[in-house]
C-alpha cells in the first residue's frame, strides 16, 4: 500500500477571496487521496468566518506539525509566516500567490490543479534559501522570533531623530550609519525592504548578504555584500533610548546600546519550485524590465 503525502496548509486570514481558492486546493489534494492538515487560526477563518463546510485529515496549533510537504495560502508575507513556523522540519513549502507582487509565492489560483499533478508525479525542483539569525550580545530574549527568510532591520521610532549604528563585520570595523535605519537581506530579501532602499538585486545562491541603510545621512554611503559566513555586529544608539528590530516585518524593541550578533542560521528555508519558473524571467514579470507602452 502506497503511503499518502501529507501536505499542512497555512493561509492568510483577511482576505476573503482566498477561502474560495482553499477549497478547490483541498478538493483537488482529496482527489488525489492526499492527507491533509489545516493550521487552526486559518481553518477557523475558513469555517467560522466564511461558513464553509471543509473536510480535512487534522488540525494543528504552532509547531506541532510534521508532513511533507506545507502549502501557504496568500502572498509572499504569508510564506514568510509559514517559513517561520516550518523553521528547521525541512519541509519543502508551495507558495500560492493570491497576494499581490508574489515573487516567492508564484502558484496562481488557476494553476493549483497543474501544480498538485506536478507534485504527485515529481515534476518539480526544491530551491534552497538560506536564513539569517539575530542574537543579542547580553542574550536578552527578543519578543519575536529570531530567524528571517528576507531581512533583518534596526529601525528608528516612528516621531525619533536617526539612529546611530555601529557596523563590524567578523570583528573589523565597517562604519557608523547615521541613518533611519540598517537592513541585512538575504537574497531572497533583496527585492523586498532593501530593494525599496536602493539596495541591489541579488540572485539566489549566491552565498551572500547584503547591509543597507534606510534614508542615510551621508550621500556617501552605498549599500556593501558580504559573504554569508560574515558575522555582522550591530550596536545602536539613539536619543529616544529605543529602536526597532524588524524580524521580516516582524517588530520588537531593542534597548539603546543594545549589540546584535547576525549571522547565517544553520538551516534553510526549502520552497518548491515547478519547471516553468525561471528567476530571470520571474524578475522580468514582476519588475516589468523592458516593458515599453509607447
Amino acid at each position: 500500500m502506497t503511503q499518502k503525502i501529507r501536505f499542512a496548509i497555512f493561509g492568510n486570514l483577511y482576505q476573503e477571496k482566498k477561502s474560495q481558492a482553499v477549497f478547490k486546493l483541498i478538493a483537488i489534494l482529496q482527489h488525489y487521496d492526499a492527507e491533509i492538515l489545516v493550521d487552526r487560526p486559518f481553518y477557523e477563518f475558513i469555517t467560522e468566518g466564511q461558513h464553509m463546510d471543509i473536510k480535512v485529515d487534522g488540525i494543528f496549533d504552532g509547531d506541532d506539525f510534521m508532513t511533507d510537504f506545507a502549502i501557504s495560502m496568500g502572498g509572499d508575507g504569508t510564506l514568510l509566516k509559514t517559513a517561520a513556523r516550518v523553521r528547521n522540519k525541512d519541509i519543502p513549502i508551495i507558495g500560492v500567490n493570491i497576494g499581490r507582487l508574489g515573487f516567492l509565492a508564484d502558484v496562481v489560483p488557476s494553476e493549483i490543479e497543474s501544480a498538485v499533478d506536478d507534485i504527485f508525479n515529481g515534476r518539480y525542483r526544491i530551491d534552497e534559501h538560506s536564513v539569517i539569525k539575530i542574537e543579542t550580545s547580553s542574550g536578552e530574549k527578543l519578543d519575536t522570533a529570531p530567524f528571517a527568510l528576507n531581512d533583518i532591520a534596526l529601525l528608528k521610532r516612528d516621531n525619533a531623530s536617526m539612529i546611530s549604528i555601529r557596523a563590524s563585520i567578523n570583528g573589523e570595523y565597517v562604519t557608523t550609519y547615521q541613518a533611519d535605519g540598517l537592513i541585512v537581506t538575504t537574497p531572497t530579501g533583496s527585492t523586498a525592504y532593501n530593494l525599496s532602499n536602493g539596495g541591489p538585486i541579488i540572485a539566489p545562491g549566491t552565498g551572500t548578504l547584503c547591509l543597507t541603510a534606510v534614508a542615510p545621512h551621508s550621500l556617501n554611503i552605498r549599500p556593501i555584500v558580504v559573504p554569508d559566513t560574515s558575522v555582522i555586529t550591530l550596536k545602536v544608539e539613539t536619543r529616544s533610548h529605543s529602536v526597532l528590530v524588524a524580524v521580516d516585518g516582524k517588530s520588537t524593541s531593542l534597548h539603546d546600546g543594545t549589540e546584535v550578533r547576525i549571522f547565517r542560521a544553520a538551516h534553510n528555508v526549502r520552497i518548491v519550485r515547478f519547471a516553468d519558473r525561471k528567476y530571470f524571467s520571474t524578475l522580468r514579470e514582476k519588475m516589468m524590465w523592458g516593458l515599453d507602452q509607447r
